[in-house]
């Protein structure tokens, strides 16, 4: 009898011991991932501040793009840029959020919600130059918007459209169904529920992953260039009609061009667009903390 407990407490013994030992292998590969990452992410940022960082002055914002590379300066990019979002910002937010609170509150759960359903979460993980040729068919061609801010922005709203919505969703559907109850219970009216209880509860989410969808809208430069947004630019856009460049396309065209001074002016150019997108999580991050807390 104590024999044959002994094997068993040896076993149980064994097995614990084969268990940690598991635990400590799969701890090291993913402590190696995360190190190897990490070593790439530190190497990139190194390299682009050690050769950007020097380029980086008041003329570098105040100077539209020269052929000089001491001239050249990223102003109408960053204006331009700056138009366009005020386009994708609006367009996405409108149509993302309204189509999310349509298809959980009002649409009814059948086939047809689900198969629309199943194409946005599809049109989700679409290439961003399917947008841009869809872009150059819709915006420039058919109603003639040309390389312009308004096709620009339409085309960029398109392709994170998808993301919105379905991040929008998401945070509707974590909405409390006991506070959509105690809100009809007390007589309010559907939109009364959906304006005072639902967009209230759901706005972190909504907030966060619509920065964050717009943060991609900023760096995509295949749908840009498929849409003809030109790369050398030496004037500010005075309307949504007109031609405008990116901070992609600046950024796209220095690093095409064999002085190793574009270059550096190209990795000044990723500061400045690091910057923003730093700038855009910290805003989605405030208001998610900012909310939560309410």
């Amino acid at each position: 009898m104590e024999n044959t407990t002994r094997v068993k407490s040896e076993e149980m013994i064994g097995r614990i011991d084969g268990r940690l030992m598991k635990n400590k292998v799969i701890k090291g590969i993913f402590l190696t991932a995360t190190a190897f990452t990490s070593i790439i992410l530190i190497v990139l940022l190194y390299r682009i501040i050690s050769q950007g960082a020097p380029y980086l002055s008041w003329d570098f914002f105040q100077n539209f793009a020269s052929r000089r590379p001491e001239q050249a300066g990223i102003k109408a990019a960053v204006i331009g840029t700056l138009w366009m979002m005020s386009v994708v910002i609006p367009t996405a937010a409108i149509l993302g959020v309204g189509t999310a609170i349509y298809l959980e509150e009002y649409a009814k759960k059948n086939a047809l919600t689900r198969w629309i359903q199943m194409n946005i979460s599809n049109l989700a993980g679409v290439p961003s130059v399917v947008f841009g040729l869809l872009g150059l068919t819709i915006f420039v061609r058919v109603f003639g918007f040309g390389n312009s801010v308004l096709a620009a922005g339409f085309t960029m709203a398109l392709l994170v459209l998808p993301v919105v919505i379905v991040a929008s969703q998401e945070a509707i559907r974590a909405v409390p169904n006991e506070l959509k109850e105690a809100s009809f219970g007390l007589g309010a009216t559907k939109w009364q529920t959906i304006y005072r209880v639902v967009l209230p509860y759901a706005i972190p989410g909504i907030a966060t992953g619509s920065i964050l969808a717009f943060s991609r809208a900023i760096g995509e430069t295949a749908p840009l260039i498929v849409v003809g947004i030109p790369t050398f630019v030496a004037f500010l856009p005075s309307g949504y009609l007109d031609s405008f460049t990116a901070l992609p396309m600046q950024i796209y065209n220095w690093t095409s061009r064999p002085q190793v001074d574009f270059h550096n002016l190209a990795a000044a150019g990723i500061i400045i667009l690091l910057g923003v997108l730093i700038l855009m999580n910290s805003v989605a991050v405030w208001i998610r903390n900012r909310y939560q807390a309410r």
